[in-house]
Order: structure tokens, then sequence, then C-alpha cells
């Protein structure tokens, strides 16, 4: 067996000095690169656009459509900043077309008025809309007009996921350059007979026109050539990693003894029959000699924790020590607590290791587990600090494990001789996609909701209506109750998403419930912030939390019965369902309420269908077939590289063509040893350096 080469301070230190050879790429602009994972220059090659404007048909002001992403062209007669709050600034230039005028707006981008200014000649893109009667622009891209004619912003223009301080027009040049330098050392590794099969571009021709099409026909044929690629090397490596898995020897843990029977017993209530169905599959896998390496799926509600601290009992009770991680403290605690009122009266000990305990309360907690006096262990990421070492790990459970980088899961597994291995996620993914996507992973289907649970009532409402929404949360409020409040997404930037979060919760408070307490969580919260907000909310103190998406998954707050979603068209059905699980946890009746004014058929077939079910698997089916944007694999596998272009959903032919691919080339060359196969056999290397993986090679 050979492990993956990793040597992540020795590829970083000289791949930063290869992109300083790029023209405009200093120390500053290589450091702004790294946040978006990029630092070679095959990196920056790889950062594909994730979508295409055509640009080539500048608009007229008086021809824009609300809500439309559009062009223009104009002279700025006009520039202001406005500071509507502390640490947000909009920046607004009024452009004058020739014959009517609109406003540009920028979202915290201060610097812009020092680059357009009163007579400057600039090129925007950006949706429009109308406020307060007058018409304007949130601006995604720019060019000021220096010369006649435009140099980066016309035409067919790809778009890339972008990051403060670099400019799209930037990093375009950017990557042009590398384009000019470094096109030719892309060498072709697929084998020949592939290319021919599938009719694929070579590779030169398909990172050119990937960034650069002749036309959107062009771009989907590289993007075609690309997809494959990457799902051939993903599907490639699933497939060694399950034979060598299948071939390790692991932990043999004993049957079901009356320790097991005790904790089942004390359940307050029975286990349904998927509960216990998979709670078989974890047994015999346990009590067999091959390490267990098994996904539990299961929608919101559906017990998967139960099965999981089933699996820590049998662990306890065969001699050894369970962990479990959790993404949150929050979630972590509730957790513990939970264990802890059910394991206590039977003996076992559970402990609770965060971030946050008093260094001696740590260090008394970190001895125990060394020295074997505790059982199970449930915490954060303070788990995987070099301190903490198990006297006898036989379990690593990792819950929500979407919310966890490679080498953190594998860190937790390190700390034992081959334990076993759980992880779980709610979002419900159609089986046979699963299983091609955790090709390396068993999979157990939780498909059941325990009995009297009561089912969300899902209602679709008009953005017209927001009088009628605010009039029921009050009702709600003056029951006892809380809400959630999700905030529109409004581009794929996450500064622009908290500005609409802090301009909402600044209109909810203020305007709409000045009586209520409203609270605040989005992503650029430190994590401690957003825990004293949900221990907040946990409590009462906040009657309505307004939020981005970053709403913490699996987080049981039994009170809330309300789920607020604007712009619910703008989501995707497992996000939205994902969302709507938050509420529905305690005794009282629960409501999901979805603002939308869907423009496309497809949107209002999401609406539709969340009105119509609270089945998370039928929804996914559901996602499957409308090919949507697959919020699913947000929930990506841990341990696999991550995906630069492919859409698991939108692809799933591809991937699944790629699987039957690589399982063919496994039959034939299972080492990738033929020289045929040798390049590609070094990008599966490359592709999976990060992972902490390791691939059969005799």
């Amino acid at each position: 067996m050979e492990r993956v080469d990793k040597s992540p301070d020795r590829y970083k230190k000289s791949a930063s000095s290869g992109l300083q050879s790029l023209k405009g790429v200093g120390p500053k602009r290589a450091m702004l690169l790294s946040r978006l994972g990029i630092h070679t220059i095959e990196d920056l090659l790889y950062h594909f656009p994730r979508k295409y404007e055509d640009r080539s048909l500048v608009k007229k002001i008086s021809q824009l459509q609300d809500g439309e992403t559009a062009t223009l062209f104009g002279i700025v007669t006009g520039v202001r900043d406005i500071r509507p709050g502390r640490g947000m600034t909009i920046t607004k230039a009024a452009l004058f077309d020739g014959a009517a005028t609109a406003c540009a707006v920028w979202f915290n981008q201060p610097y812009i008025k020092r680059k357009v200014h009163k007579g400057t000649k600039i090129i925007v893109t950006g949706k429009a809309e109308r406020k307060y009667g007058d018409l304007q622009l949130s601006v995604s891209d720019y060019e000021v007009i220096e010369n006649e004619e435009p140099v980066n912003s016309a035409g067919i223009v790809p778009v890339y996921p972008a990051t403060e301080g670099l400019p799209p027009r930037t990093l375009r040049l950017i990557i042009k350059d590398a384009l000019e330098q470094r096109l030719d050392s892309i060498k072709e590794f697929l084998p020949s007979d592939v290319l021919e099969k599938y009719n694929l571009m070579p590779i030169d021709r398909a990172i050119s026109s990937i960034h650069f099409p002749g036309d959107l026909d062009d771009a989907q044929k590289a993007r075609r050539r690309l997809v494959f690629e990457e799902l051939l090397v993903l599907q490639t490596g699933i497939c060694m990693l399950r034979g060598t898995v299948s071939r390790t020897v692991g932990i043999c843990h004993k049957k079901d003894g009356p320790l097991t029977a005790g904790f089942l017993g004390r359940l307050p209530y029975k286990m349904t029959g998927a509960q216990k169905r998979v709670l078989n599959e974890i047994s015999r896998d346990m009590e067999s000699k091959k390490p267990m390496n098994r996904l539990i799926q299961g929608d919101v509600g559906s017990g998967k924790t139960v099965v999981a601290a089933a699996a820590l009992v049998k662990t306890v009770e065969s001699g050894y020590q369970g962990v479990m991680m959790a993404p949150t403290e929050i979630l972590a605690t509730q957790h513990a607590e939970g264990l802890m009122e059910v394991l206590g009266p039977l003996g076992v000990q559970v402990a609770l290791l965060t971030g946050s305990l008093g260094k001696k309360e740590k260090e008394a907690i970190i001895q125990d587990i060394r020295d074997g006096r505790t059982d199970i262990v449930v915490g954060t990421h303070a788990l995987i600090q070099d301190g903490v070492a198990f006297q006898k790990l036989g379990l690593a459970v990792t819950d929500e494990q979407h919310r966890f980088g490679v080498k953190q899961r594998a860190k937790l597994n390190d700390k034992g001789q081959r334990p076993d291995v759980l992880v779980m996620t709610a979002t419900p993914i159609p089986r046979t996609l699963a299983l091609t996507v955790y090709g390396d992973l068993d999979i157990s289907v939780i498909d059941e909701l325990p009995p009297g649970r009561r089912e969300i009532k899902t209602y679709w409402i008009a953005d017209t209506e927001k009088q009628r929404i605010y009039k029921f949360i009050r009702e709600q409020v003056n029951q006892g109750r809380q809400v959630y409040y999700v905030c529109p997404l409004v581009e794929e930037s996450e500064k622009m998403d908290i500005s609409a979060a802090l301009e909402l919760a600044a209109l909810l408070q203020s305007d709409i419930f000045p009586d209520l307490q409203v609270g605040l969580m989005h992503g650029r919260m430190k994590q401690d912030a957003k825990d004293m907000v949900m221990k907040a909310f946990q409590n009462g103190s906040i009657n309505i939390l307004t939020a981005t998406t970053v709403i913490e998954v699996g987080i049981n707050v039994p009170n809330a019965t309300v789920m607020v979603i604007e712009n619910a068209d703008r989501f995707g059905l497992a996000q939205l369902h994902q969302l709507r699980g938050r509420v529905g946890r305690g005794a009282h009746q629960s409501y999901c309420i979805l603002i939308a004014n869907p423009a496309t058929a497809e949107g209002k077939a999401r609406m539709d269908i969340m009105t119509r079910t609270n089945d998370g698997f039928l929804i996914a089916d559901e996602d499957l077939k409308l090919r949507g944007p697959g919020e699913f694999f947000g929930t990506r596998q841990s341990g696999l590289p991550d995906l630069k272009i492919a859409d698991i959903i939108r692809d799933y032919k591809a991937l699944s063509a790629a699987r039957e691919e690589a399982m063919a080339l496994l039959r034939r060359d299972p080492c990738l040893k033929l020289p045929e196969n040798v390049k590609l056999r070094e990008k599966l290397m490359a592709r999976f350096r990060d992972t902490d993986n390791y691939f059969s090679t005799s």
C-alpha cells in the first residue's frame, strides 16, 4: 500500500512563487488567490467560471426589466457614499446613457469612489431592480473605459467565484496570462480510447475554451470534457479506496449484551422499524473483522442520533471507548446531555470536551480519556487537538459529516487503531445517487419518522402578502412561540447576503416588531458569537431570529414553530427542506412559510413540491428530476476531493458513465501501472493529495 504524497507546506511554498510569475500578481494578490484555494498556476487554470454572461448586446436603460441581469454603458454624472449602519457602505453612481439615468450600486466597496467619478465612462453588469420608484443596478462587474472599446468586458464573459479585493476583471486578466504562459504544460491524461468513445475535447482546448469560449456552445463542449475527467478521476479513486478498505483488518466487537439491552430498555419510546434495521446493519459491521465505514442517512427527526448512541454503547460493552464529534458547541452539548441522562444510570461515563472549557477542567477530562476512565466523549474540534489520546478507541462517530474538513475527520479516526467509523447526514439523497457518490462507504437509510410526529404545515405566499405573515408571527409569539426568519439570497456573494440580513433585521426590529426581541446570525460571525445568539434563542430571550442560511443544523429549539424563508424560489429543494427541519421539534404545531414570486416553471414546481410533502426522500427525487443545483453536495463526502466543475445532480448521467469506465479500467489494470494509464494515475494521486486516504498500488 502506498500513502498519497501530501507535503502541503512544500507544495504551497513553491506554488505561490509560481503564481507571482504572472502579470499583476505579487504577494498580496497571491494571498487573495489562496483564499480561493488557488496556490499554483494549475489551480488557477482549474478555477472555472461559475457562469457566463453574454455582454455582446449592451442595453439601454429604458430597455431594462425589473429583476433581469444586464449590461449598460454610460457616463457617470455623480457618485456618493451612503452609510446606513456601522460597518456598512453603499456606493451609488448615477449613470447616464444619453437618454436616461440609472443608479449603479456597490455594497461595502468604498474604494469604488476613487476609481469612478464624474465624467468616467463605464460599462457595468448587474441585476436591475426598482426601489422607491428609481431604477438601480446592483453591480456584479464593471470596467472603466479608458479607450474607445472595453478591454475585457464584452462578448461572452466568464464569471468566476471571487473574493474581496480581487475584482472580476483582474481575475480574468490573471487567468488569461496563465493560459498564455502555461497552457502547453497541461498534458493529456485520459486514454485515447476514452476520448474517442465519448467524443471529448483534448485537454488543452478544453481548458482554453472553458475560460474564454468563442461562443456558449464551445463553452458547453469544454465543460462536458472537464466534467467527465473530474468524475472519472473521482470514481477511479473511490473504487481503489473501497478495494483497499475491504482488505484491512479492524476491531471485532462483541455481540449485544446486558448493557446494550439496558440502554434500549431505557429509551422512552420504541425504535421505528427503520431504526432497528439500520442498527442491525451497524451491529453486523461492528462484529466483523473488517473496519466499519458506514454512512447513516436520515431525514430531519428520523432518529439517527439514537442509533449512533446504541453503537457507542456497543463499543463500550466490548471494552472500547467511543467518541462523537459535532460541528458546534451547542450541538455537542445537546448530544452529551442526552447521553448522560440515559447512560449515567447504567454506569457509563460520558464526558463533554469543547474549546470553551477552563484549562484545569479540560486537562482533567483529557487525562480521564487517556486513562480509560471516560467511556464516551462528545465534543467539537477540541477532540482532534494533539493532546487528546484514547486508551482504546473503538468507534468514531461524526455528526453532520459535511461540516468537517477531510483532515479533521482523519485526525479523529487516527486517535485509534483502525476504529469503526460512523458518519451521519440529515440530507436525503436518492439511494442510487448516494451509492454512486459515497462509493467508499456502506450506506444505511432511516426512511421512517417516529410515530406521532406532527407534520409541518407549509404555505407558499406572494411577496405582496407580507402583512399577513407579520400578523401570523405576532400571533405565534403572543402564544409564547418563537420564529426563524431566513433572509433572501441576493447574489452569489456572502457579503451581499449579509448586507441583506442586516437590512432585514433592522427593518423587523425598528418598523415591524419594535416591542419584540429580534436577533441576527450570519456566516461572518465568529463561532462563539453564533453560539451566544443560538443560546439566547434557545432560552427564549430572542423572539425572532433573523439569519442567512447558516442556521445551525441539528440544533433543537422545540419552542420554535415558524420558519419564514424570503425569496424561497432562489433556494434549492434540499436546502429548503433542511431549513424547514429547524421547526417541528416540539409538541406544538409548526409552520413553514415560503415567500416567493417565481418567474420560472421550475421555481413554481419547487414551491409546489414543498407545500405537497414533508418527505425528504421524495423531495430529493423531485430535485433530481428538476436537475436542481445540487445542494445535496454542499454536503460533499469528506475524505474525497472537492468537485471543481461537476455537479452531482446535473451531471448524473456523466457520473454513471464515469463510474462504469472507472470499474472497467481497474478490471484491466487494478493499480494503473500500464503505460497508457500512468498519467491518469499521476492525476489521481495529485487530486487526492489533500485527503487522508490510501491506495492499493500492488
